[in-house]
C-alpha cells in the first residue's frame, strides 16, 4: 500500500479542507505533463546515481506551468513527493536531467476531494467550487490550482481519490 503524505486539517469550509503541510522534498519533471510519470517512476525504481529504490507516496502532484517565451513545451509538471524523512541531501540524485529534486517549504493548502476519473472538466469544476469557497471565507490564494491524485492507474474509477488544491495564506 502506498503511504500518503501527512498533513493537519486546520479549517473546514464546507467540503474544502485547509491543511498545514510540513516541508517536503519531491522529484519533479517539468514540461511533459502526465507523460513525465514514467520518468519519475524510473527514478524511484533505482534509475538514479545511487541506484536506490524509493517507496512510492501519494499524492502524485500535477500542475500546469505558466507559459513563458520562448515556449519550450505546453505540458505541465508532475511530481512524486519523497517519503517522510528524506532531505535534499539524502534524496538520490537523478541520472536523467529531466528529473529535478525540489524542496517545498512548510505551507498551507486548501483542498477539495472528489472521486472518479480525473478529467480536465472535473478539475475545472472542482477548482471553481474550491476557489469560490475560499473567496467567500476571505482566504487569499497563492498561485494556480493543481491536481493531487492518490491511486494507481489500474484502480477502478469509482474507488479513485482525486483532489484539487491551491496554496493559501491564513491570517495570523
Amino acid at each position: 500500500m502506498v503511504k500518503s503524505i501527512s498533513y493537519e486539517v486546520v479549517k473546514k469550509l464546507g467540503e474544502v479542507e485547509v491543511r498545514k503541510y510540513p516541508s517536503m522534498v519531491a522529484a519533479r519533471v517539468d514540461g511533459y505533463g502526465d507523460s513525465g510519470f514514467n520518468l519519475l517512476f524510473n527514478f524511484i525504481s533505482g534509475r538514479n546515481k545511487q541506484k536506490a529504490k524509493v517507496s512510492m507516496t501519494a499524492p502524485v502532484v500535477s500542475e500546469k506551468i505558466a507559459m513563458t517565451a520562448p515556449v519550450l513545451s505546453d505540458g505541465g509538471s508532475i511530481a512524486f513527493v519523497m517519503p517522510e524523512g528524506y532531505t535534499m541531501e539524502t534524496t538520490p540524485q537523478p541520472t536523467d536531467g529531466r528529473v529535478k529534486i525540489v524542496e517545498f517549504p512548510p505551507r498551507y493548502l486548501a483542498a477539495l476531494r472528489f472521486s472518479g476519473r480525473w478529467t480536465e472538466k472535473a478539475f475545472q469544476a472542482r477548482s471553481e467550487e474550491m476557489l469560490g469557497e475560499l473567496q467567500k471565507a476571505g482566504i487569499e490564494t497563492k498561485g494556480e490550482a493543481f491536481s493531487m491524485r492518490y491511486n494507481a492507474p489500474f484502480t477502478p474509477w469509482f474507488m479513485r481519490r482525486n483532489e484539487v488544491a491551491v496554496e493559501v495564506s491564513l491570517p495570523a
